[in-house]
């Protein structure tokens, strides 16, 4: 499934999805854990921001400039609306470039919606965008293949490399992984934090 056809789904349930987790601490101790790795946080890039949110307002308490990148229109009108002083962009993470350099990415619960071809060349396009000592934080699922699920009265696309190739990537491209953790076992959500030298 395209990202541009995902994103149109997405828009559907925007609403729906900012009202659901604007208040909601899903994911906060372990987004806290990767920013705890890193040293400064002066830059950060939010991959499928979606409406903002939870972890936009931990990095704005501490000083930090944010950009938002998601597919989806809606969801970044609402990422505007929430975090006005902030950057948002909408643009397909496979295509986006950026010469820009940050200190933090993370991808929470997005990398997954990547077609399995475009995977590996995302993380490595998020390698070469941070800083020196930066921190890459993103889900995966501990799976290898693609598949569809339905949700919300629509089909969602969902894939993975698996833990082995993700791991593999990251060090290809000169990061140290710091973490990895089956955080919601027996799901296969998995999540990595990883340093650029």
């Amino acid at each position: 499934m395209e990202p541009s056809e995902l994103a149109k789904k997405y828009d559907k349930i925007a609403g729906w999805w900012h009202q659901r987790h604007q208040h909601s601490n899903y994911g906060v101790k372990q987004f806290e854990h990767a920013l705890s790795f890193s040293s400064a946080c002066k830059s950060a890039l939010d991959v499928g921001c979606g409406a903002g949110g939870r972890f936009i307002r931990i990095l704005e308490k501490q000083g930090c400039q944010i950009t938002g990148v998601d597919a989806s229109t809606e969801m970044i009108t609402l990422a505007k609306a929430n975090h006005p002083h902030q950057r948002f962009v909408v643009q397909d993470i496979c295509t986006w470039n950026s010469t820009e350099k940050f200190d933090f990415i993370y991808a929470w619960d997005s990398m997954f919606h990547l077609p399995l071809s475009q995977q590996k060349s995302v993380i490595t396009k998020l390698c070469g965008m941070l800083t020196s000592g930066g921190i890459l934080m993103y889900t995966f699922g501990n799976d290898i293949g693609a598949h569809t699920d339905n949700w919300l009265g629509d089909i969602f696309y969902y894939s993975s490399i698996g833990i082995n190739e993700n791991i593999n990537t990251l060090i290809t491209n000169g990061l140290t992984p710091l973490h990895l953790a089956l955080d919601q076992y027996p799901e296969k959500h998995v999540y990595v934090i990883a340093k650029k030298p």
